[in-house]
């Protein structure tokens, strides 16, 4: 993915990963790495071929320090244009050992400064950055008084007043497996079916003017988490109950007047993975095409 802008203040949203693995193959070996993303709205993560994009900076930087014709990237999480990552992972397949510290380094010294890899490492057999995760956390946050200006570029500011308690009340009714259509942008052949592990709105101690909103799922469909984000603001600004959100869900089909909030306050913060040993089985089963389980 791409970014641009300042990085974000220590502890803050910030840098992604990008990681590096080694395979059970003889000659080949595949590291896995640490990325720092910044993105601009107009920039995005997967490979175009008429504009920049995070992928497409990535690869050629490993073309480049690795002297290779050509390197194909995995990532963990294909976030939309404009959003920023803290935590995103992939993983490359290269043809010979490398020393990831050094890689690291060396990728650092040629990538534009809105993208940087924070480690490098290499990765146990079976691993896929994108299928092997047991989950991605994503965080969204929302200045609904004081909007800092320093922070513009990853805080949705909001002109009204938020009852955080009353958007995090609602969002508890949406956790749990669900069929989330009404909250994605649906694609042909795909299912929307998701786990929703954690679904959380706080208001910062340190910041009583920004809430943010803490989202986690075993996977995310196109547009999942700003629809999300948008159906709360309408609770926390009294224009719907609480019990709105999980009755959009239920229904599986948006509202004419559903919302999608902006890219930019949105941050991919963590990709989780199994233990070793749980990662191939953890492949077969994100692979599979999912269904909800009959509730008889």
């Amino acid at each position: 993915m791409t970014v641009d802008g300042p990085a974000p203040p220590p502890g803050r949203a910030g840098p992604s990963s990008l990681r590096a693995h080694r395979r059970t193959t003889p000659h080949p070996s595949c590291a896995s790495a640490s990325i720092s993303v910044r993105r601009h709205r107009l920039l995005r993560l997967g490979r175009q071929p008429t504009r920049r994009t995070v992928q497409g900076d990535l690869e050629a930087a490993l073309c480049t320090v690795l002297r290779v014709p050509e390197v194909r990237l995995t990532v963990a999480g294909r976030t939309d244009a404009g959003v920023h990552a803290a935590g995103q992972v992939a993983h490359a397949d290269l043809q010979a050992p490398v020393d990831p510290a050094a890689l690291a380094r060396r990728l650092n010294g040629v990538l534009a400064p809105d993208v940087r890899i924070r480690r490098v490492q290499p990765a146990p057999p079976g691993f896929d950055a994108r299928f092997s995760a047991l989950s991605r956390r994503y965080v969204y946050r929302i200045a609904d008084g004081y909007a800092d200006p320093l922070r513009r570029r990853d805080t949705l500011a909001w002109p009204r007043p938020l009852d955080g308690a009353a958007m995090h009340d609602a969002a508890q009714l949406m956790l749990g497996e669900h069929d989330f259509a009404a909250y994605c942008k649906r694609r042909e052949g795909a299912t929307t079916v998701r786990r929703l592990l954690g679904l959380d709105v706080v208001r910062r101690a340190d910041g009583g003017d920004v809430l943010e909103v803490t989202v986690e799922a075993d996977a995310f469909c196109h547009s999942m988490v700003r629809a999300l984000v948008g159906s709360l603001l309408a609770v926390g600004e009294g224009r719907r109950d609480r019990g709105w959100p999980a009755e959009v869900l239920a229904a599986a089909r948006r509202p004419p007047d559903g919302r999608v909030v902006a890219a930019h306050g949105l941050t991919l913060m963590e990709v989780r993975y199994p233990p070793d040993d749980a990662l191939a089985a953890r492949v077969e089963q994100t692979r599979r095409l999912r269904v909800l389980a009959d509730p008889a």
